[in-house]
């Protein structure tokens, strides 16, 4: 199930303005800065290929949203699509979503999170590069509006218990929702290509889903 090379990318399209650096980036950083019109805030952190902010932004276009990518190809592929198609309510930052969260994202800026199979790091010597570990957590806490929803997935059965257990603690989010039995409704509801891949190879996922009192 190895990845498909990326189309090229047509030169005369400037995704120039959909994209920014996460080093870039000065403190302190108002993130409603990167879209034309303030509106409520959704964040995903190792958004690939971007198809979940292409997607979204266009569902619910009075609402912005805001991709986070470490690799250069690919986020530079999603800025590309976003610009192909015009959205003002969708940006890519690239970098590292750690310190975006960290250093740069002020308190309670956004409505929800998303983490959608995030690397599993299965060498014991790497555990400590997942996504979902204890300072993360506090970070996207911190982020979350009252009323913020956090939503996570994986295929990695190990990876969610244990982000279910890191979660319940070392934050004061709600008990995990199970939301296995209504994210599918069709063999093409999905939300992002990784997904994609496990349906097609009937491969399981794991959902739940958070909320901030």
């Amino acid at each position: 199930m190895g990845r498909r090379t990326l189309p090229k990318l047509d030169p005369s399209v400037d995704f120039s303005r959909h994209i920014t650096e996460v080093d870039d980036l000065e403190t302190p950083f108002c993130p409603q800065s990167l879209f034309a019109e303030t509106s409520d805030l959704e964040i995903e952190v190792g958004s690939g290929k971007g198809l979940f902010v292409l997607n979204e932004s266009e569902r619910v276009p009075n609402r912005n949203y805001l991709g986070n990518e470490i690799a250069k190809k690919y986020c530079r592929f999603a800025a590309y699509r976003l610009a192909q198609k015009g959205r003002t309510n969708a940006h890519m930052l690239r970098g590292d979503g750690m310190k975006l969260f960290r250093e740069l994202l002020p308190s309670e800026c956004a409505v929800a999170v998303h983490v959608y199979f995030p690397d599993p790091w299965w060498k014991e010597r790497h555990r400590r590069r997942r996504v979902m570990q204890e300072g993360f957590i506090g970070d996207l806490q911190r982020v979350l509006v009252p009323g913020g929803v956090f939503h996570f997935w994986t295929d990695v059965e190990e990876y969610f218990e244990e982000t279910i257990g890191l979660m319940k603690e070392h934050s004061d989010l709600s008990d995990p929702i199970d939301v296995q039995e209504t994210a599918a409704e069709h063999d093409m509801d999905y939300r992002t290509h990784f997904e994609r891949r496990m349906r097609k190879y009937d491969h399981d996922v794991f959902r739940a889903q958070f909320h901030k009192s």
